[in-house]
């Protein structure tokens, strides 16, 4: 007898055998009609028990989230909604669960309560289905890259070094936190500290995997990263995942080039791949929509939107050109723009670029060459000295989901910005040291995970397309 994953069995149907699957009830009708859920798709299977077959003992443990063993023979469903279902000949209650405690009952439930259940959330067909479609692309993410080339590097999450240089960045310390070693002048003393000098969870991993693109090539990271950033937002973690590439002898629009290809062919990935599970979360997200009014209602279903930046061509716009689209507009000309757009210099929010994607070149866009002031210290100035080699990537619904640049491989112009910004050498010598021995044009960029999985499943809330958000007051699980 052959035990079965449940997406396998129904796949496979072998009809009159007998088989074995395992797993949590999502309901028990009639005593006679449990609904078993495996996590390996949003289908459940019905198992039929004969309750003149069982013990009452046992069918008064066949309650919603217990865990089951089941052996039977496969036969065509008698009734409605799914194609097989199993006689029952066999049933263990694996693990049981209080029907007076059990939280997660076969209802419509609040993302705000399911938060509050984050260990037992996974257990609903919507997060079932988004933590599917993440492990999807993720797999996607490794796939796309060892195909053309690049070396997975892990970078470290302890450094430090703040790669964007904003500060908001959280201490790795063991020194006592009640009587810390003090310098003369009163200040904590990070030299006696575990790591002899000040440390930090990484923000980013781009200035080591620079370092290692220049010496194997094309590399790419893909882990955790943080930011103490107190913004209690729907766009906001404290802990993230961020895919970041880093490539030699690459020019932006080697850059640009590559982050087309790459979001295309993970998104195409899920397309074909996920095509139950999205099309669930677009049938939520519509049910959802439906309680918002007009305006703030999303501008394409979801699988239309994957559609959209599958089949089109990204639109390659510089900020300059960008600026004199949006000061022109309708929206800004009659102040319908939450942030009006003035003058040259402006840091582009949300609704700009969406309006540039949505409305006015109707496919992705990226953006390039920006004004060096809002731009981080490594990307390469460009020759007018008041633009840099940055780009960003703008999807619908979204705005930015990519950021990268051409980086600044020479060493006179780094310190030049450097000094300009007030940051030590000292801080950076191994990085300077990159541009002094066997320097090359390189680029990057960083894609944070979340978002991406955010508007490849259209949850309205990013907290709820990572297992166990870590936010302002909020480390709970």
């Amino acid at each position: 007898m052959k035990s079965y994953r449940i997406a396998t069995l129904i796949e496979e149907s072998p009809l009159n055998q007998k088989v074995e699957v395992k797993g949590w009830v999502r309901s028990f009708r009639s005593n006679r009609f449990v609904a078993l859920n495996d996590g390996s798709t949003l289908k459940n299977i019905q198992c039929v028990v004969d309750f003149e077959n069982f013990d009452d003992a046992i069918l008064k443990q066949i309650n919603t989230g217990a865990a089951l063993r089941i052996q039977g023979i496969l036969v065509e469903s008698q009734g409605r909604g799914q194609a097989v279902e199993i006689n029952v000949d066999q049933l263990d209650v694996v693990g049981p669960a209080d029907p007076d405690e059990y939280p997660i009952q076969p209802k419509k439930h609040s993302m705000e309560f399911l938060r509050e259940q984050a260990h037992l959330r996974i257990r609903t067909n919507t997060f079932s289905a988004v933590m599917r479609v993440r492990s999807a692309l993720a797999f996607a993410v490794h796939q796309y890259f060892r195909n053309n080339g690049f070396y997975y590097f892990h970078a470290p999450i302890i450094t430090g070094s703040d790669a964007e240089g904003a500060g908001e960045m959280f201490r790795v310390t063991a020194l006592d936190p009640k009587s810390p070693p003090l310098t003369d002048s009163g200040e904590v003393d990070y030299k006696q500290d575990f790591f002899g000098k000040e440390t930090n969870l990484t923000v980013s991993g781009q200035l080591e995997a620079e370092a290692y693109a220049l010496g194997l090539g094309n590399v790419y990271t893909f882990g955790p990263t943080f930011r103490a950033e107190n913004s209690n937002t729907s766009r906001h973690l404290a802990e993230f995942w961020m895919i970041e590439p880093e490539m030699a002898f690459y020019d932006l629009n080697d850059n640009m080039d590559l982050a087309e290809a790459f979001i295309v062919y993970i998104i195409q990935y899920i397309l074909d791949n996920c095509q139950e599970d999205l099309e669930f979360l677009e049938k939520r997200l519509l049910d959802e929509e439906k309680q918002k009014p007009q305006q703030e209602r999303s501008a394409m279903p979801l699988l239309e939107k994957l559609e959209f930046v599958v089949s089109n061509s990204f639109k390659r716009v510089t900020y300059t050109e960008a600026i004199d689209v949006l000061r022109n507009s309708k929206p800004n000309k009659k102040g319908r723009f939450q942030f009006p757009i003035d003058e040259w210099g402006a840091d582009l929010q949300s609704e700009h670029e969406r309006y540039l994607v949505e409305k006015h070149f109707n496919c992705p866009v990226i953006l390039y060459d920006y004004p060096a002031n809002i731009k981080a210290f490594y990307m390469r100035l460009n020759e007018d000295g008041k633009t840099v080699r940055a780009m960003d990537v703008l999807f619908p619904g979204i705005g930015e989901i990519v950021g990268g640049s051409q980086r600044e491989e020479r060493l006179d112009v780094l310190k030049e910005k450097i000094a300009k910004l007030d940051i030590d050498e000292k801080e950076l010598w191994w990085y300077l040291d990159l541009r002094k021995f066997g320097s090359v044009p390189h680029s990057g960029f960083g894609l944070g995970f979340e978002r991406l999985v955010q508007f490849a499943t259209g949850m309205g809330n990013i907290r709820d397309v990572i297992p166990f958000p870590r936010t302002p007051q909020n480390a709970e699980f």
